[in-house]
């Protein structure tokens, strides 16, 4: 047989390998939660709050721990969106492509974006112990703001650099500077990908358990006050699954699967945006 005919085999045995393991993995664990988690869950779990003794098998539900993610999620997104837009714009349209400036914030929003979440925990805890705060929502939405800028600022950098450079320099020659050529051009051609961006990292924050287990706390109450702790899914999940009770534990299960369901939703969602705004693109 041809030596290049073996590589190919090679190499589509270990892509369909790959592709296995992937999709086997992802099968698995859904899966496995459904099966675990789906006998216990019922309306009670999304329409009330834990009553006493929740977490030691009694009545109740986890709509606080869901709104709560829910709040906690897009409050710091939006605070992301805020820091990561006008850095994404500068980084493409005001410094050069390769530019030392550049490839060095490059490389710190790489760092960020690999460091541990419970790092970010910590360093939101200690921030808190330096001013006197105590464990609130507004605390968790900006540990978990710091935890995405870097995911959100690299994803829509990413989407920016391949738009074009032909595209801006037309924008110019129209006689528009670079604010109107940002706004006006390379914001509705990206942003398809922005949206996209947007969506994975509002649900990288909403998956998050460690960076918010020491800033936002948790209570039993619906979210109502910025200074208060709040509820959040993952840390539900987490003291669901760590007592000793059955019950309880199937719960955490079923709180997994409701979480779960909420990310798979926003994928879905990204991907819907992303093709209606492609198709009204330039």
């Amino acid at each position: 047989m041809d030596r290049r005919k073996i590589e190919e085999n090679i190499f589509k045995t270990l892509m369909l390998f790959s592709t296995f393991v992937v999709v086997g993995s992802l099968a698995f664990i859904l899966a496995t939660i459904f099966l675990k988690g789906f006998r216990a869950l019922n309306l009670d779990m999304l329409i009330k709050t834990p009553k006493g003794g929740y977490y030691l098998g009694k009545e109740g539900g986890i709509l606080n721990a869901i709104l709560g993610s829910l709040i906690l999620g897009v409050g710091a997104t939006f605070l992301a969106l805020l820091v990561s837009l006008p850095v994404v714009f500068y980084l493409n349209l005001y410094l050069k492509k390769n530019s030392r400036f550049a490839l060095t914030l490059r490389f710190f929003l790489d760092v960020l974006g690999g460091i541990p979440s419970i790092v970010y925990g910590a360093f939101g805890f200690t921030f808190m112990v330096f001013f006197g705060l105590k464990a609130s929502l507004l605390a968790g939405i900006i540990t978990v703001a710091l935890l995405i800028i870097p995911i959100m600022t690299r994803s829509m950098d990413e989407v920016l650099k391949m738009i074009p450079f032909e595209l801006r320099e037309a924008s110019y020659a129209l006689g528009a500077n670079r604010l109107e050529t940002s706004i006006k051009i390379i914001f509705r051609q990206a942003l398809p990908g922005i949206v996209t961006a947007v969506l994975i990292s509002f649900g990288r924050g909403l998956g998050d358990a460690a960076s918010v287990l020491f800033t936002a706390g948790f209570t039993d109450y619906l979210p109502y006050s910025l200074f208060k702790p709040v509820a959040t899914l993952p840390l539900a999940i987490f003291f669901q699954l760590g007592t000793p009770f059955p019950e309880v534990q199937s719960r955490g299960y079923a709180s997994a699967l409701i979480l779960t369901a909420i990310i798979l939703l926003i994928s879905v969602l990204a991907r819907f945006l992303s093709r209606r705004f492609t198709k009204h693109g330039i």
